[in-house]
């Protein structure tokens, strides 16, 4: 009876049902987008869930991600995962209490059928790109901020997070600084959950290659399935992936972080100009400040570089 409302859709069905419990599933991020996902996935009975989420609750969470009211102050992949054990036995949720990064991205991406961006991070969503992409996974990817939002579906066989969106804006807040509504994370949540069904089931018109906008209550939709992949772009780098003739630049003031993000990172606003075969590798809390430098230095420098976002 737990599925019934469900497989007595059209090309659902007991079939349909088997498929989802199945389904093996990365979910990145137990927020604002995460939540929604994690119930409406939980609910419809998704085999096994993979959750990474290195944050803790916290008092100004709930107005958005109500499921942590009793689990304040402990890790959220851990009280997701124990509310959802309540939610639906019958989905196994994994929780990972660690930072998404591009060292441990493509071994998560290629255990999973699909994968679930909602961590709202420019570093994030370009690093799960980038493996979805290689490993040829659907990559489902949301952001909110404010009274607005988007949800859309990428890779395998998509247009990838780069060849819609190349360039990174030249400024971006987040919800602590620039605050968010509840009810616009749970809405673009819960459209990344019905998108990945509609994957995991084959329904069509398929929701790789689609995006859904929100602007308050204004919707809009278009497709992208055509759009080319880069043949440049800027690439994430976990720290462990340094080498060890890198040149690093820390962009962080010293009032941000007093320490570098390695002992020997250059700091200041002035980029070197390094000589052919060296690696620069720019780094900054979001990876946005990062990113801009890279667009700079690519100017009059044509040698390789790489991002890397410290996080907060």
């Amino acid at each position: 009876m737990r599925y019934a409302r469900q497989t007595i859709l059209p090309g659902f069905g007991a079939a349909g049902q088997a498929r989802l419990a199945d389904a093996q599933l990365l979910v990145v991020g137990a927020g604002g987008l995460g939540v929604p996902v994690l119930q409406y996935l939980a609910g419809a009975g998704i085999g096994r869930i993979t959750l990474v989420d290195p944050d803790r609750a916290e008092v100004s969470n709930l107005h958005r991600q109500p499921i942590f009211g009793r689990h304040i102050g402990r890790p959220k992949a851990e009280a997701a995962a124990v509310e959802l054990a309540a939610l639906n036995p019958d989905c196994r949720i994994s929780p990972l209490v660690t930072r998404l990064d591009p060292a441990n991205a493509p071994d998560l991406v290629a255990r999973a059928d699909l994968v679930l961006d909602c961590a709202d991070s420019f570093a994030v969503t370009y690093t799960l790109s980038d493996a979805c992409l290689a490993a040829g996974r659907p990559l489902i990817a949301g952001s909110v901020l404010g009274i607005q939002g988007f949800a859309g579906g990428f890779c395998a066989g998509a247009p990838s997070v780069r060849a819609v969106f190349p360039d990174l804006p030249a400024q971006a807040g987040n919800c602590a600084t620039t605050g968010v509504m509840g009810p616009m994370a749970g809405l673009i949540g819960a459209i990344q959950a019905q998108m990945a069904l509609t994957v995991l089931l084959g329904m069509t018109p398929s929701s790789l290659g689609q995006m859904i906008r929100f602007d308050g209550l204004r919707p809009a939709s278009f497709r992208f399935d055509g759009a080319p992949e880069p043949q440049t772009g800027h690439r994430f780098i976990a720290p462990g992936q340094m080498r060890p003739d890198d040149i690093a630049v820390d962009l962080r003031g010293m009032d941000e972080a007093p320490l570098p993000f390695v002992p020997h990172a250059l700091r200041g606003p002035d980029l070197p100009r390094p000589q052919d075969g060296r690696r620069v590798v720019l780094a900054c809390r979001s990876g946005l400040r990062a990113w801009a430098a890279a667009e700079r230095l690519r100017r009059d420098w044509p040698g390789e570089i790489a991002l890397i976002a410290t996080g907060d």
